[in-house]
């Protein structure tokens, strides 16, 4: 990768000379990391890294070679590179499949409006989607979780809205997020001890947690803590940046709403749902969406409702509402959970927690027939929610753990999953799924020694976006970083489920279309054979252009593909103001799998420079 601004060739420098020079820029990159202002300059000497690039993607363990054959070769002629060109301003968060003009021309009934509607192929943009004005490197975790640069996402509505709440306040370039929220006013720590007391999340049983309509996230933001890592969404609504905010401050969120179609998770994923005044109708559509958390939801795993209708004798006044309208609403709810084998385990305030039980052997009898789904498959991409029950998996006793017992984390993260060790994964076998977890670990270790900080708690939001396994997020597995899991729908094998069980998150995504989240909400992607998986089945340009647009600026890319496949990426990333550097499979110049280091330069809307604002 050529350097800008060295004040000699860098052909002519000594190795002692080149070493030092690494050494500093390492060093200051990691101090500069660590001293962000959050005050609208960005990450200046972070900026220089990524111009320079011999500290993130150094020349000093690895080298460049061709291979012995063509498949081998890597083509770096310096051929024609087509620049493309940035958007206009006014697509600074531009969301492509929740677009607010194009969501209002669908029905609203059911919050169809608000679901994914993506935009057909001749309407994509084919532009660089600009970072704001002051754009500012976000602060390390945890002081992301209570500072977020304000010019990052610049709007004050909630400030005003959500004032009485404490669940943002405005303090000069900052947003602070004091960690209350509707149903917690005494804090988000307190809340979550609360529900500690009945959920056993300081054992580590309960990792995974969905929060469905989870605001700014503070929730999610507080349950790192306990070591439960939350998947939150929230409609793109008339508040603005709610998931914005939570991806700002470090916390897993996608834009998303149960409305028609089945949320894009796998059956029996998640150890814990949680609603916390979501303002969901709960006992709407025969009881449709609290039969979508059940099928979501890990038999033996846990259920929150906070807020109405919850302790309605004492609160219908303030809520504003009929009394017989609390009354009914929470007699639904209550007959659902029965037919749903949920038993209720708590109720304080307005607060409830039902448990869902481990198998069906104790309520059968309870469950007729019509109201089965009649199928039971993982296939939910775009596919109609419907209010039926999803069988449990099949148990040998009424003492057995349909899906297999629970495991503790971080135990569960290399234990074997009950999905493999049932044969419920076709081709997968236990000595697969082991072999796949050491070959992760040696291409993770590879990583580290090409990019340098890479464990420095620079990158907090990462994204694989072909997961497999889970083998890459198991082997980089941390307190300062959590992983977004994304299993193309096209993929050979489905196996979000599996990465569940180790209590890891993901979603289900084909990237022949836009992810459900802002721009700037992921600092490191990695993408391990992806474009040849979309060979044929979507333009590379459009999925690029996509990995720029939820990259932050001076965000790092990660591709693992075949050389002719990672040639065509290269020339196309060079027009997208990418910075790139080759590398060599581990095992040696020979094999035609290569990797592609890529560091996305900072620039700002209004300026077609990638120099930090002064």
């Amino acid at each position: 990768m050529a350097t800008k601004g060295n004040s000699g060739d860098r052909k002519t420098r000594s190795p002692l000379a080149l070493i030092i020079v690494i050494g500093l820029c390492c060093f200051f990159y990691i101090l500069g990391a660590w001293q962000r202002s959050g005050f609208g300059k960005g990450d200046t000497i972070a900026i220089e890294v990524s111009k320079n690039a011999e500290c993130v993607l150094n020349n000093l363990n690895y080298e460049t070679h061709s291979g012995g054959d063509d498949d081998g070769k890597i083509d770096d002629s310096g051929s024609t590179v087509q620049e493309i060109k940035p958007c206009e301003d006014r697509f600074i968060d531009y969301t492509p499949c929740q677009d607010q003009m194009r969501a209002m021309t669908f029905p609203r009934e059911n919050m169809n409006y608000r679901e994914r509607h993506c935009p057909p192929q001749k309407e994509k943009l084919r532009c660089l989607i600009p970072a704001p004005k002051g754009y500012a490197t976000p602060f390390s975790w945890p002081k992301s979780r209570d500072y977020v640069p304000y010019a990052n996402a610049p709007y004050k509505s909630l400030t005003v809205e959500k004032a009485i709440q404490n669940w943002i306040q405005y303090e000069g370039n900052v947003f602070r997020f004091p960690g209350g929220g509707t149903q917690f006013p005494h804090g988000a720590d307190a809340y979550i001890n609360e529900l500690a007391s009945v959920i056993p999340m300081d054992s580590g049983m309960v990792r995974t947690a969905l929060d469905t309509g989870c605001g700014v996230a503070s929730w999610g933001a507080y349950l790192f803590k306990k070591n439960v890592v939350a998947m939150s969404f929230a409609p793109r609504d008339s508040h603005e940046a709610q998931v914005q905010f939570a991806l700002e401050r470090g916390v897993p969120a996608v834009i998303g709403v149960l409305g028609t179609v089945k949320l894009p998770y796998p059956s029996r994923s998640f150890d814990m749902a949680h609603c916390s005044r979501c303002l969901i109708p709960w006992g709407a559509n025969d009881g449709m969406y609290m039969m979508e958390v059940d099928r979501v939801l890990r038999p033996g795993g846990y259920w929150v409702l906070s807020g109405p209708p919850i302790n309605w004798k004492t609160n219908f006044k303030g809520w504003q509402r009929p009394i017989k309208e609390l009354e009914a609403e929470q007699n639904k709810l209550e007959d659902i959970a029965k037919s749903l084998c949920w038993e209720k385990k708590h109720e304080k305030g307005e607060t409830a927690i039902w448990q869902k039980r481990i198998n069906d052997h104790s309520c059968r009898e309870r469950v007729t027939q019509s109201t089965m789904c009649s199928k039971n498959e993982e296939n939910v991409w775009y596919e109609k929610m419907e209010a039926c029950i999803t069988p449990y998996p099949e148990t040998s006793g009424p003492d057995k753990a349909a899906g297999g017992a629970w495991k503790p984390f971080p135990e569960r993260l290399n234990a074997v999953p009950f999905r493999i060790s049932s044969g419920s994964v076709p081709g997968v076998s236990e000595e697969v799924y082991l072999k796949d977890n050491r070959l992760w670990k040696k291409h993770v270790n590879a990583y580290k020694r090409v990019n340098k900080i890479l464990e420095s708690g620079r990158y907090r939001n990462i994204m694989d976006m072909n997961a497999g396994l889970g083998g890459f997020a198991a082997a980089i597995d941390s307190p300062k970083l959590w992983v977004m899991n994304v299993m193309p729908t096209i993929a050979e094998k489905d196996t979000l489920g599996v990465i569940y069980e180790r209590g890891l998150i993901g979603i289900y995504h084909d990237w022949c279309e836009a992810f459900s989240t802002y721009p700037r909400t992921y600092d490191l992607i990695h993408a391990n054979g992806v474009f040849s998986l979309y060979n044929d089945k979507c333009d590379t340009v459009d999925i690029l252009l996509e990995m720029d647009r939820i990259l932050r600026p001076e965000g790092a890319v990660i591709f693992r593909d075949q050389a002719d496949v990672l040639n065509k990426v290269n020339k196309i990333v060079k027009g997208m103001r990418w910075n790139t550097k080759w590398v060599d499979h581990e095992d040696g110049p020979l094999l035609s799998e290569k990797i592609l280091f890529a560091v996305k330069q900072y620039w700002v809307a209004g300026d077609n420079s990638t120099e930090s604002p002064e």
